[in-house]
């Protein structure tokens, strides 16, 4: 069975550690924006003139095929609270950037189109910040200082916000995270948003590189991107030059999908050859199996066993010994797997349809393997095999 087992468990690990890996990706993508698509001004012919404005964003709203538009910006800054300093990835977008990229939030709320047009010095963190920051996840309440441009501004925590991949992400970055912390005296690292009108309010300015839209039926995100690139060449007269890209976050999540197939097929292709390898293990030991049994055989034909009986018989039992290498692969599989995952800082996902393949292949090694042997037991005759000592 060792053949067997070891290619069985490989093939499942594989494929299973690329599935989680896979709907890890695939799920961290959607939840930053997975269903939207993102329009930067950052052609080979851009220039800060063709930055877009709040008057563009305005005017994109206004396209019947969209539902939320919303600009953003990031950056890298100082943060501090009366607990402790660190930094934190500070985006600024409006009141629409919640819908766009789906965020659920576990405390308090996200900020109101009222508090975005009023500059009102709200902010909301995901949870990883919020333990790091505060010590809790609940820091509704809490105030939190961000250095932009050279102003410290102190704003009022009033969300907190989940994405269903930041606790595995936080162990997968672990050891960057690690690295980034050895080379900032051991500083704390967060994610906030903010009113990007206050962002406006400091630098003085309503000029952005990127901004997201959404549509109510995802299949016409690329015809959106379309018009919303059209609008923005029109209002800066620049359909001469390559300025807008369109980025649709959904081809992206497709994308990496086929990447991710295409490389767990090639390498479970590789693992599969050491099932061929155990099946021909297998015949091998099922032919010796048949000579040691010559005996047996002659004995039972001469009792009336057909020849269809002893094909049977053997083919069983090579299915079997296939089944129980499949079994026993399978829990092994299982085990790395799970060690894999939790290394790589990714959900296990464990699909049905994974297992019953594997035991299925592994039933069909055995028989295909099987016939041979079968069939040479079967065609005996009982007086030739009755005169084998």
């Amino acid at each position: 069975m060792l053949g067997i087992i070891i290619g069985v468990s490989s093939v499942i690990t594989i494929i299973t550690v690329g599935n989680s890996g896979k709907d890890f990706i695939i799920d961290f993508v959607n939840e930053i924006g997975g269903q939207s698509l993102n329009i930067s001004a950052s052609g080979k012919d851009a220039t800060d003139s063709d930055k877009i404005t709040d008057s563009d964003i305005d005017s994109i709203r206004k396209l019947d095929i969209i539902e939320n538009v919303s600009p953003m910006s990031a950056k890298v800054t100082n943060v501090s609270t009366q607990h402790i300093s660190g930094f934190a990835l500070m985006q600024s977008a409006n009141h629409e950037f919640q819908e766009i990229m789906s965020l659920k939030m576990l405390y308090g709320r996200y900020y109101t189109e009222y508090e975005c047009n009023a500059q009102s010095r709200v902010a909301v963190v995901d949870s990883s910040t919020a333990l790091a920051f505060f010590g809790r996840e609940d820091a509704v309440g809490e105030s939190i200082e961000l250095s932009i441009e050279d102003s410290v501004i102190s704003f009022k925590i009033i969300g907190v916000y989940s994405l269903k991949s930041t606790e595995y992400m936080e162990g997968a970055m672990s050891s960057l995270m690690d690295s980034f912390m050895a080379n900032s005296d051991n500083r704390a690292f967060g994610r906030l948003i903010i009113p990007i009108s206050v962002v406006q309010a400091v630098n003085g300015t309503d000029v952005y590189k990127n901004c997201y839209i959404t549509t109510q039926d995802i299949e016409k995100l690329d015809q959106a991107g379309e018009q919303a690139v059209s609008v923005l060449a029109a209002r800066h007269n620049n359909f001469d030059r390559d300025v807008y890209v369109a980025t649709n976050m959904a081809s992206l999540v497709d994308m990496l999908e086929t990447i991710i197939n295409i490389f767990t097929i090639f390498i479970s292709a590789v693992g599969a050859i050491s099932l061929v390898v155990g099946g021909i293990g297998v015949m091998n030991i099922m032919l010796v199996s048949v000579t040691e049994r010559t005996r047996e055989v002659g004995i039972r034909k001469a009792l009336g066993a057909r020849t269809r009986t002893i094909l049977v018989q053997f083919l069983t039992e090579s299915i079997i010994i296939c089944l129980i290498g499949g079994i026993i692969g399978m829990a092994i599989s299982m085990s790395i797997s799970s060690v894999l995952a939790n290394f790589m800082g990714v959900p296990l996902s464990i699909k049905v349809s994974t297992v019953l393949v594997a035991i299925g292949f592994s039933s069909a090694i055995g028989m295909f393997f099987g016939i041979y042997p079968a069939r040479k037991a079967a065609k005996m005759m009982p007086i030739d095999a009755l005169r084998r000592e």
